[in-house]
């Protein structure tokens, strides 16, 4: 466990809800969609609250220069981005170290589901651009990007649905907004196989007794269950109308 500096006094919860009303295992409004860039072979757009990624897949397609190439199996790359707009401070464009940070975390997250091996010496390429950020973007992105990669005919063994738990005034939540992530105790990410159960993704930033963690790690996969059910609700509906 990591100990950091997320402790404040901003008051977080008031009355027993939270500052946009929510309860503390409720997840804001969800909204999905797929098919939303034309020229990507697959894309999505994944709404949680005030927080917005959009994902778009290109590939799988010759890797070049060659001297990348895997023989045995293909790679899968992966760019996250903030737009400059996406915060109340205007960002600098372009890549910085935390961008490339989520980046690797979102490929570690999503790799082990994509049979790669069927396409040697190629590559699947994933940006994710975070339109409007409100918390709990990597998250956010992982949903996004999972179901890019779906919506592109991607061979996969699951999809991966991923979210955000933490602690905020003595409080286990669930879904972090802004405020939450900056001014709370503790925040954790975690995305797993949603028919699989398996876990594929864990960070953790603050501090938690051993009864804290294991009752957040069940509010989190509780919860990634129900946007594994969005996800394939989204493409179901998505198949249905084509």
């Amino acid at each position: 466990m990591i100990e950091i500096g997320h402790k404040s006094d901003v008051k977080l919860v008031i009355d027993g809800k939270r500052l946009d009303g929510r309860s503390s295992n409720e997840l804001r409004e969800v909204d999905m969609k797929i098919g939303v860039i034309n020229r990507a072979t697959g894309s999505a757009l994944v709404r949680f609250g005030n927080t917005v990624a959009i994902a778009a897949v290109h590939g799988p397609r010759e890797l070049f220069p060659r001297f990348l190439q895997q023989s045995e199996a293909g790679i899968l790359r992966v760019r996250y981005n903030m737009a400059p707009f996406s915060v109340d401070d205007r960002k600098s464009p372009g890549p910085d170290r935390r961008s490339t940070e989520i980046s690797k975390v979102i490929r570690s997250a999503l790799e082990e589901v994509i049979f790669l091996e069927e396409f040697p010496k190629a590559t699947i390429d994933v940006f994710v651009e975070i339109l409007q950020a409100d918390g709990s973007t990597r998250v956010t992105a992982i949903n996004a990007a999972s179901l890019a990669l779906a919506s592109a005919g991607i061979p996969m063994r699951d999809l991966v649905s991923a979210c955000s738990v933490g602690k905020i005034d003595n409080q286990l939540i669930v879904d972090l907004n802004g405020k939450e992530d900056n001014f709370g105790e503790t925040d954790m990410a975690l995305a797993m196989q949603g028919g699989r159960k398996n876990v594929t993704l864990l960070q953790m930033d603050g501090v938690l007794t051993n009864v804290e963690f294991e009752k957040l790690l069940g509010f989190a996969k509780e919860n990634c269950l129900k946007i594994y059910e969005l996800q394939k609700k989204t493409l179901k509906e998505a198949y249905k109308r084509d």
